[in-house]
């Protein structure tokens, strides 16, 4: 049996300002569910990861959707009567409504009006819209500007195109002991939003980083994919060989300032709830662990009734849960290196149980064998912590029939499951226990 993986002991010195640094980079990017925008920012990506990039055509029919038209815009802008820009696409891709069809016109701001956006509540602040399946167009803007918009004649202007085209995805793989797969997915498809969901880009980014420069045991397939219609079509190209698909996190919302969210996969008991759930208690971080619910992020899709896969997804507050959250104040500054870097360690905790937990059947299981004349009791001689691994050896002793588990063994004893799965590795090399 292989060494317990040293995923979950790897540092994360550094790599918080690494992952705000890649946000602030991706930031200023235009992203929807299709286009340039995606595209760049799955090169910026491929940048530290080396990436699969799938382009699959408008029209394609995935389960029950179809791939839409392609979205892509150069320039937009509402101007006063001087000429100067009161709206500017050119300051933040949060201006334009997503996936707004091209309008050249001028005309009153008693219409115009009828196309802004605001958030009357925040008034400083500017909201993210999309209309990705009815043909519209629109700008946010703060309510302050509004405010202050005197009556008269506005150009308005819209230099976009909606055409046949593509929708871009990528995946990276960690290759495995075996072809059984754990997924890890995230979505590429929102504008300048630094919480949702460029930090879970980098939190993603920098856990495939982590995991290439270890031997694991399952196949870590990354998913970077527009939200919902990416998802779907990655189950609608994958469908003959999804079952390899063993567990799964979704990563969102992973830069905030909040608590730990893990909510669980439609199943409720699939093993990647239980090592989350596990992992997080044993780390005694505040956190929370939420229900399914069929509304969300990609869980959703790969919690279908007809997939049913055990995917979770984790994040700080969850989506809705924030006042920020889908507005301009999601911006670089509302997330934090040392928050980034907290998520991608319970990523990496998580990741090392899930990866080393085994059934074991016990060999001698008549009596407690002897463990002396095997040198096991020998071997823990001077440990502060000698009686805790031995109490790990027993339980494993006791428990290896076949039918429990690593984590099993962990949850009923008590014991922390790095001490457990040495205890596996200890009894597995003395020819004790096999898998």
């Amino acid at each position: 049996m292989a060494p317990m993986t040293a995923v979950g002991e790897q540092t994360t010195t550094g790599a918080g300002d690494q992952m705000h640094a890649l946000v602030e980079r991706l930031y200023p990017l235009c992203r929807s569910i299709t286009g340039d925008g995606v595209r760049a920012t799955l090169g910026i990506v491929g940048e530290y990861v080396p990436l699969q990039v799938h382009e699959v055509p408008t029209g394609t029919q995935v389960l029950d959707w179809t791939v839409p038209q392609e979205w892509n815009i150069r320039d937009a802008y509402v101007a006063d009567a001087s000429g100067h820009r009161v709206v500017d696409f050119a300051a933040s891709s949060l201006h334009v409504l997503g996936y707004s069809v091209p309008v050249s016109a001028t005309m009153p701001l008693t219409e115009l009006r009828a196309h802004l956006h605001t958030l009357p509540d925040h008034p400083a602040w500017v909201p993210y819209r999309t209309s990705y399946y009815e043909p519209k167009w629109g700008f946010c803007l703060a309510q302050e500007t509004l405010d202050a918009l005197p009556d008269g004649e506005y150009e308005v202007c819209i230099d976009s195109t909606l055409a046949d085209g593509h929708l871009t995805y990528a995946e990276h793989v960690v290759p495995g002991q075996v072809q059984d797969e754990v997924i890890v997915s995230c979505h590429v498809c929102h504008p300048s939003l630094a919480n949702d969901n460029l930090a879970g880009i980098a939190v993603a980014t920098f856990l495939a980083r982590a995991l290439a420069e270890t031997t694991p045991y399952y196949t870590y397939r990354f998913i970077f994919a527009p939200g919902t219609i990416g998802a779907i079509t990655w189950l609608a190209r994958n469908a003959e060989r999804v079952e390899r698909v063993k567990h799964g996190l979704v990563l969102a919302c992973a830069g905030d300032p909040g608590r730990l969210t893990y909510k669980q996969s439609r199943r409720g008991d699939a093993e990647i709830d239980r090592v989350m759930r596990h992992v997080l208690a044993a780390s005694e971080r505040p956190h929370h662990v939420a229900e399914f619910t069929p509304y969300g992020y990609d869980e959703r899709q790969f919690c279908s009734p007809g997939f049913n896969l055990g995917v979770g997804s984790l994040s700080r507050t969850p989506y809705a849960g924030y006042p920020e959250y889908h507005t301009s104040a999601d911006n670089p500054d509302f997330v934090s290196p040392e928050a980034m870097a907290d998520t991608l360690s319970v990523c990496r905790e998580a990741f090392a149980v899930l990866d080393r937990n085994r059934r074991y059947v016990n060999l001698s299981p008549y009596g407690e064998p002897q463990l002396g004349r095997r040198g096991l009791y020998d071997s823990l001689g001077g440990r502060s912590d000698s009686k805790q691994a031995q109490m790990a050896m027993l339980w494993v002793l006791s428990l290896s029939e076949g039918e429990h588990s690593l984590l099993d063994v962990a949850e009923r004893s008590g014991l922390p499951f790095g001490a457990v799965a040495a205890a596996a590795d200890a009894l597995h090399d003395a020819g004790l226990i096999k898998a």
